[in-house]
Formats: C-alpha cells, structure tokens, sequence
C-alpha cells in the first residue's frame, strides 16, 4: 500500500498531494525552495513506490504560476519517472495549469512535453486577483 503524501503550501514552496488509491497528484503553487533536494526528494521516492505498486492510471494536475530553474530540472526528473510509469503500461495524463496570460508558462509545458511520451493537456486558467 502506497500512502498518500501531502505537503503544505509555503512561499517558497507547491502545495502537494499524491494519493494512489485515487490516481491523483496535485501540485500548485510557487517552487523556489532553498533545498530543492530535500523538498522532492520524497515526492520523487512516492513516484518510485507507484512504479513498483501502483495499479491506476494517474492524472497529474501542475498548477505552478513560478518556479525556478533548480525546479524545472527537478520536474524533468519528475516527468521522466512519470514517463517510467507509463511505459509500464500505467496511463499517466499530465493536466499542464498555466495563467491565460502567461504565454512562459504554456511553453514551458509545451517544452516538457516535447521531451517525454506522456499525454499531456494545456489549460489555461484566469488569474485570481
């Protein structure tokens, strides 16, 4: 049994929730942690896990408005492992939140996309205020 993980927002670092029994990940938020190891290194250890044990297919929800660039490496790991879990024949959807204003953000994704096999589905969002 996978347990699910849950990792409250901070200013410099997403809210975070993986729940297997669900097939869900959510991440939302800002990601500038001064410990950019310490902060994923669970979450990259829970994708490991789901490889192994996981049975559902998963729907990734990204939401991030900031991030820097210590983390857009570290979710190309993150992508990569999720590309693993694919391949395995575990259906991965990444839904790639960005602000309808943020044409950075949707290229990013874009980017990330273009490096992985895995679905991914651009959404813009309006902006709260």
């Amino acid at each position: 049994m996978i347990d699910t993980l849950e990792i409250k927002r901070k200013e410099d670092t997403p809210y975070v929730f993986m729940d297997a029994d669900e097939g869900f990940i959510k991440i939302k938020g800002k990601s500038f942690p001064s410990d950019i190891t310490g902060f994923y290194t669970p979450i990259l250890e829970w994708l490991e896990r789901y490889k192994n044990e996981g049975e559902k297919e998963l729907n990734v929800n990204f939401l991030l408005d900031y991030f820097n660039t210590a983390s857009s490496k570290i979710f190309l790991d993150f992508f990569y492992k999720l590309e693993e879990i694919d391949q395995l024949g575990k259906k991965i959807i990444i839904n790639w939140y960005y602000p309808e204003d943020d044409d950075e953000i949707l290229d990013i994704g874009e980017e990330y996309e273009g490096l992985v096999d895995i679905e991914f589905r651009h959404i813009a969002y309006e902006q709260e205020l």
